[in-house]
């Protein structure tokens, strides 16, 4: 608890410009601790938040792992900050790769940069246990690439993508389009709810399905179960390569969770 300080009052000191303790003032402090910086702050402000601070786990030298979607999109903008220092970065969907060029940093092919010290994205859900859901901007599968090639993955979300389990989210899979409706039968068959996503590819010309209604408490064995339906490319669930460092923004600051 703060303590008064004794010198509130003080004439001599009033004179050299110290403020009088009057009801304004009081008032004017007990606002500041009820409701104090960052509290009021946006989800896309507290997304640029936590997203800045995965910076400081980029060393110069490096070739970055950058993800897709809106958070990742702010991480791609801090990155811009640090272009010279870093050799590059490895794009998990064109969307990104595009907007690191424009920031004038170089996009490699995985192939060509090989294993990846660093891998930054975020989620749709995820859990303390640092499994995801991700998929939502469609990328899934080479996001999943992606994180598999880099030695630490570190997951950016803001507080409101944090979950007890995965499945209210709905999750996506990305599809072979022949395989459509034998997929959705099979995931029907395992409780879920697929909708295809209407009017959308991937970057890879495959179709995704959403599915909803699960309540996934299995992720691991779930996660594998899904990729042994043939016709399915892959499942947004990040269970068994799940994040290393899972950064979370909140109206008190950017907290850090590790399995």
């Amino acid at each position: 608890m703060p303590q008064p300080r004794p010198d509130i009052g003080n004439p001599r000191r009033q004179a050299a410009g110290q403020a009088a303790w009057t009801p304004d003032l009081a008032l004017g402090i007990l606002d500041w601790f009820q409701s104090p910086p960052g509290k009021d702050m946006t989800q896309d402000e507290l997304k640029k938040a936590v997203a800045e601070a995965a910076l400081e786990y980029v060393q110069s030298g490096w070739i970055v792992g950058v993800g897709t979607g809106s958070t990742a999109n702010h991480f791609i903008d801090a990155l811009a900050k640090m272009k010279g220092r870093i050799d590059g970065a490895v794009a998990s969907s064109e969307a990104s790769a595009e907007r690191l060029r424009g920031h004038g940093i170089e996009v490699l092919d995985l192939n060509a940069a090989g294993p990846l010290p660093i891998y930054v994205d975020g989620a749709d859900e995820a859990t303390s246990h640092l499994h995801l859901t991700k998929g939502g901007g469609g990328a899934l599968t080479r996001e999943k690439i992606v994180a598999a090639a880099s030695e630490t993955f570190i997951c950016v979300i803001d507080e409101t993508k944090q979950v007890d389990y995965l499945g209210a989210f709905p999750m996506p899979v990305e599809v072979i389009p022949m395989a459509r409706s034998h997929v959705a039968r099979a995931l029907a068959a395992q409780g879920g709810n697929p909708v295809l996503r209407e009017g959308f590819r991937t970057d890879n010309g495959n179709v995704i399905l959403d599915v909803h209604g699960l309540r996934i408490m299995n992720a691991v064995e779930l996660e594998g179960e899904l990729d042994h339906i043939a016709g399915v490319v892959t499942n947004g669930l990040f269970a068994r390569r799940p994040a290393d460092i899972m950064l979370v923004g909140s109206a008190t600051g950017v907290d850090k969770i590790t399995a």
